[in-house]
């Protein structure tokens, strides 16, 4: 435990005083982990019992339930109360049906409402007045972008060559007007809007999608859980520094956040992975075999899958739904059966 909070507290300093981290060098990056990690070993107590909540060890602590997070029966009355608001409908639906013409797109662009969008990811001191630019077009900017343009750079990304006055489909798909040119959402807004959004607010928008996956009727009744996790290897393969105390070593990397573990056995691959592990929480329709991930939890490679079993299912409860029987492989199982009797008395 004393070397996962060594590492933690690298890890928060880093980002503390230098947030322009990725855009230093190798050379000076070595210099400041080095410095960081020695002063932060010179200082610290290891007589003493580590006092720090466990999400935090497990560099979870932004991904558990927090206060604000709208369960699922919540969200279907807020989406009630705001279609009875309505004072006319109009049917947007056709207009985009003539300019979006790739299928996914079109039907998201129907799935989601721009006043609910808005809702979720609106801020304290939020105002609608005289703004050109709301949270849904950003949200739906980056949809665009992960699902038609992964590859490309957001700076871009922003640009004529995208979201030019010829670009109805993208335009139409974001919200961005067609009568008025040079009207364009730039990269640093996109920026500014990925920062600013909170763990709440991003749980938020996947109840939300969930409650129109709950209405589609694509799970019938015969439901179990299952409990996995998949390898998400990072570019870094070698450590920037590497400190050896009583017997155990500390590796930063690269990418701050993650590190270096075992992974299972596949042929022809490493049996170490350097990055992260994703741990997720799927439903499953025990008649049809078909299942959908509900909740996922992202940590470093370096970790058990048993520590995340409970914060899945809590997550899962938190937004409303019920879970009751979980299938998963030995890895999520602990040696004395306390995890899973703590979720029967939760």
């Amino acid at each position: 435990m004393h070397f996962r909070n060594i590492r933690l507290i690298v890890r928060k300093q880093l980002k503390k005083q230098y947030p322009n981290w990725s855009r230093l060098g190798c050379k000076k990056k070595k210099e400041i982990v080095r410095k960081v990690l020695d002063e932060v070993v010179a200082d610290y107590d290891f007589s003493g019992d580590v006092e720090i909540k466990r999400e935090e060890l497990l560099s979870i602590e932004r991904q558990v339930p927090a206060r604000g997070i709208i369960s699922l029966e919540e969200m279907g009355q807020l989406v009630d109360k705001v279609n009875k608001s309505r004072l006319k409908k109009i049917d947007a639906y056709r207009r985009s049906s003539k300019y979006i013409k790739d299928e996914e797109l079109l039907f998201i662009d129907k799935l989601l409402d721009d006043r609910i969008i808005n809702r979720l990811l609106s801020y304290d001191g939020y105002s609608p007045a005289m703004r050109d630019i709301f949270p849904c077009n950003l949200f739906r900017t980056e949809l665009l972008k992960a699902i038609k343009y992964p590859e490309v750079s957001y700076r871009k990304f922003c640009t004529e060559e995208y979201f030019g006055q010829e670009k109805k489909q993208n335009r139409v798909f974001t919200g961005l007007p067609l009568n008025k040119k040079g009207k364009m959402i730039d990269h640093t807004q996109l920026s500014k809007f990925r920062n600013a959004l909170s763990s709440v607010q991003r749980i938020n928008l996947l109840v939300y999608i969930l409650y129109h996956f709950n209405k589609s009727g694509i799970i019938g009744n015969n439901i179990l859980h299952g409990v996995d996790s998949t390898e998400l290897a990072s570019d870094c393969k070698l450590p920037l520094v590497t400190l050896n105390i009583r017997g155990k070593k500390i590796r930063i990397y690269n990418d701050i956040d993650c590190d270096g573990g075992k992974r299972r056995n596949k042929p022809g691959k490493s049996p170490y992975v350097i990055g992260y592990r994703l741990h997720s929480l799927a439903v499953i329709d025990a008649k049809t075999g078909h299942s959908f991930p509900l909740v996922s939890l992202l940590a470093p490679a370096n970790l058990h899958d048993s520590h995340f079993f409970p914060f899945l299912v809590n997550l899962a409860q938190a937004m409303g739904k019920d879970v009751w029987l979980i299938t998963a492989d030995e890895a999520y199982h602990d040696k004395d059966g306390s995890l899973h009797e703590d979720l029967v008395r939760s």
